[in-house]
């Protein structure tokens, strides 16, 4: 058994006797002879005593010894031994949200059936909807993310010391070439473009570093925009001194949090490095001040900076919070395959609250009024390269707007297969004042759903399926007005 498990054990008996008992802290210090703090830190699994201390605890608590430093426990504290032995307040990375391990563990102890019952319904859950290990990671840091406005500015300070140091101009348009130099020339990083390509069963991976001889192993059918992407976290991850991080761009597996956290760190500099902040927030400044919406001048923007459409929507999560103090907004990434009937959203990011338009995991089917996917059917019939639409969406249940801004691409890795970016903004008074061109009577506006199963809306022409989880909510909803009614007629 591990150390730690055994001192937190001894302290959850210990802190449950002295309980049972009714004594306090101070009460069992005078009993016993030993410091409060001391037998503070015991119980919270900081320290263990020595043999003659324990000994000493039996005597004044009337418990056997064995039964003191026994790993048994009784049936109140058994479930949290399991939650303890299964290890998985390790998995949870409490630090990034300012929680000890030790004030969990003291809440699972004070009521450890309900809390047991709990965890486990969540584990239950989470197996059900096959939430994986790393599914766990990436809520995890999905929520430290929306906790800090998706902004990080001691990030955005070392992207301009970099940029000092290397004398990179922040003001022009970012070259992979650049980077490039910089990796080979500072960090002496060797660069091959042959060897992935040699791997068919590595079609789907765009780089793999390999630490040893700093080699970086390119795939060769990357676009300028990804390389420069992958250069760019290479040199955050030097530059920002990370050791524990992935060697695969798209990632395998994470061993553990900290390698999820450090990809992030690294992609954020990534893309505030090949899209400055000064830069977007100016030029942002000006298009929101146009009293009609300039598609021209919008797609000009995202192409003035060496990254794709997906840098792009993902550095206005960073930027809008922060320098327009526009807060209540949401990103999606969904990708479809040309021929299907399916969407899938991959990835989502609510900052502010949970907003409207959010991922379901029961196999529904998500609304096609969405401009989301409207750009993905649209970019799958035409094959074009870049297909960008917008909307004004308007949720009736919740009586929610947003303007969503939605761009769809070819995905390089799979022929036949698309995906589409999308950055939602909650339309209130606040940015209203901020966005002139929301008045414009050219940009669409629509009715729309979150999924055809739960859909309101009486005469869409595109719904998929019936409103099945609806209409039962309404049976429930009036069968419970007509129990109601008969409660009140025979009371």
């Amino acid at each position: 058994m591990e150390e730690e498990y055994i001192k937190l054990i001894f302290g959850l008996k210990l802190k449950q006797l002295r309980t049972e008992r009714k004594l306090s802290l101070f009460g069992l210090s005078k009993l016993s002879g030993l410091s409060k703090s001391y037998l503070n830190e015991i119980e919270k699994g900081k320290k263990f005593p020595k043999t003659d201390k324990i000994v000493l605890l039996s005597e004044k608590l009337d418990v056997p010894y064995d039964q003191l430093v026994s790993l048994k426990l009784d049936k109140n504290l058994a479930p949290v031994g399991e939650i303890l032995q299964s290890k998985i307040l390790k998995e949870i990375p409490l630090e990034l949200f300012g929680i000890q391990e030790s004030t969990l563990i003291d809440i699972v102890a004070n009521a450890p059936v309900k809390v047991n019952a709990f965890i486990s319904t969540i584990i239950e859950i989470a197996q059900h909807y096959s939430f994986s290990r790393e599914s766990f990671y990436l809520a995890s840091l999905r929520s430290f993310q929306e906790a800090n406005h998706n902004y990080f500015d001691e990030l955005e300070q070392r992207v301009l010391e970099f940029s000092k140091t290397y004398q990179v101009d922040l003001t022009q348009r970012i070259s992979s070439e650049e980077l490039k130099e910089i990796l080979v020339e500072e960090f002496q990083y060797t660069i091959n473009d042959d060897e992935l390509s040699k791997h068919h069963e590595l079609g789907n991976l765009r780089s793999i570093f390999v630490p040893k001889t700093k080699t970086l192993l390119l795939a060769n059918h990357i676009d300028d925009a990804q390389r420069t992407f992958i250069y760019a976290k290479e040199l955050a991850y030097n530059f920002l001194e990370i050791e524990d991080r992935l060697y695969t761009f798209s990632w395998i597996k994470f061993d553990n949090f900290d390698q999820v956290l450090h990809n992030f760190y690294a992609s954020y500099f990534a893309g505030a490095l090949m899209i400055p902040r000064a830069s977007l927030t100016s030029t942002l400044t000006a298009l929101f001040q146009q009293k009609t919406f300039q598609i021209e001048t919008y797609l000009q923007l995202i192409d003035s900076f060496n990254a794709s459409p997906e840098s792009f929507y993902q550095r206005l999560t960073n930027i809008l919070p922060k320098d327009f103090n526009i807060q209540n907004l949401f990103f999606l990434r969904f990708t479809h395959k040309a021929n299907s009937d399916r969407f899938h959203l991959k990835k989502e990011l609510h900052l502010s609250h949970q907003h409207s338009p959010h991922a379901n995991e029961t196999n529904e089917h998500y609304c096609r009024r969405w401009v989301s996917l409207h750009v993905l059917e649209t970019i799958a019939q035409n094959d074009q390269e870049h297909v960008f639409d917008l909307q004004i969406s308007h949720y009736p249940d919740d009586h929610m707007r947003y303007l969503v801004l939605s761009s769809a691409t070819k995905d390089p890795f799979k022929e036949g297969h698309y995906r589409s970016i999308s950055v939602g903004l909650l339309i209130n008074k606040q940015l209203k004042r901020k966005i002139s061109f929301l008045e414009d009577l050219a940009i669409e506006t629509k009715e729309v759903g979150v999924t055809c199963e739960r859909c309101p809306i009486a005469d869409c022409s595109v719904r998929k399926v019936s409103a099945t989880i609806l209409d039962k909510q309404n049976r429930y909803k009036n069968t419970e007005t007509v129990v109601e009614d008969l409660m009140r007629k025979f009371s």
